[in-house]
């Protein structure tokens, strides 16, 4: 090992593909961001993922044999088969360093409490609860067939049948109003008449569509919409049960829990589930703000992945730049 030498850590979303090379004393050397990662929402995942390995080893200035090691978090990744579509997302000419394929969510637990115990929520494009118990469980509401409806596409999916189902008033004539521009019809009849041939023939489009609005929807709630509140609550409520389904694995009487992604930390959302949990089932639960992101914590995974300590000095740098590109 030397000073050239670095290791990768990728955060592949739905949404964004986050590509970070780092030295191995925590320094950020470069980070790369194209579209999504997962098949599953765009069919051009790998050229994205292979796209931002590349341009962040050149910004770097390092070559694929300067690398250790190469973590990636992937959203979709959820049984062993689906290596057949993740693996060759990493897979660059002369890229022949150990690599490790996990669910985007390691790395968001990663990054979010730094190797602690506990719970995070990612609600955004996608949505999981994940949590890493005392004795080294990992486990996920998934394990459980407990799913939160509460990805940005669903609480958007939500709210247009509230009003196409003729449950809106007063206070959601502003989050209406939005609704019938994003959709670009003048009239709930209109909107009516596209829900019927189904808004979009292609389902990655149409979710994205969806997925577009939900701020719209966050933000409403925020400012009073009934519609908006109801359609919030329903997705917070199926967090908060989540939440306590794996909370009744953890050994100590307080878990602390993190919220990752643009639904989970929109102010409704957080404000609202944070109240919740306090009159929560099973544990107590401390709302904790995560340390780093979750392309951050594949670099700290790929770092102890090859036995680099993560020490107060590798930290604070890695603390420095955060800092630096959050302002």
């Amino acid at each position: 090992m030397n000073a050239e030498h670095v290791v990768i850590g990728i955060d592949g979303g739905g949404t964004h593909t986050r590509v970070m090379v780092c030295d191995l004393w925590g320094h950020v050397l470069a980070y790369a961001e194209r579209g999504s990662a997962s098949f599953y929402k765009d069919e051009q995942a790998s050229q994205n993922v292979q796209g931002a390995i590349a341009e962040a080893l050149r910004l770097a200035g390092r070559t694929t044999e300067h690398v250790l090691a190469l973590v990636a978090g992937i959203a979709g990744f959820d049984k062993p088969s689906d290596l057949e579509w993740i693996a060759p997302l990493t897979e660059l000419p002369g890229l022949t360093c150990p690599k490790w394929h996990v669910n985007d969510a390691v790395s968001a637990h990663s990054g979010a409490l730094m190797g602690r115990t506990g719970i995070i929520v990612i609600a955004g494009t996608g949505s999981i609860i994940v949590g890493i118990t005392e004795d080294g469980q990992f486990i996920r509401n998934y394990d459980f067939h407990h799913y939160a409806a509460s990805a940005a596409r669903f609480i958007a999916y939500d709210a247009v049948y509230e009003m196409l189902a003729g449950s809106f008033g007063d206070t959601d004539d502003k989050l209406l109003h939005a609704m019938l521009k994003h959709w670009g019809v003048s009239s709930i009849s209109e909107l009516a008449a596209a829900a019927k041939k189904g808004f979009a023939e292609d389902r990655r489009e149409r979710d994205k569509q969806f997925g577009e609005f939900a701020p719209a929807i966050t933000e409403a709630a925020e400012q009073g919409s009934s519609a908006a509140i109801r359609v919030c609550n329903r997705a917070i409520d199926q967090i908060k049960v989540g939440i306590e389904l794996l909370a009744a694995s953890f050994a100590s009487d307080e878990v602390e829990v993190a919220f990752i992604g643009s639904v989970a930390n929109s102010p409704y959302f957080s404000k609202e589930l944070s109240m919740q949990l306090l009159h929560g089932n099973n544990k107590r639960y401390s709302v904790v703000q995560p340390q780093f992101p979750p392309v951050i914590g594949s670099v700290l995974l790929a770092l102890k992945h090859i036995e680099i300590p993560i020490d107060d000095a590798l930290i604070e740098n890695l603390y420095a730049y955060n800092h630096q590109r959050q302002h």
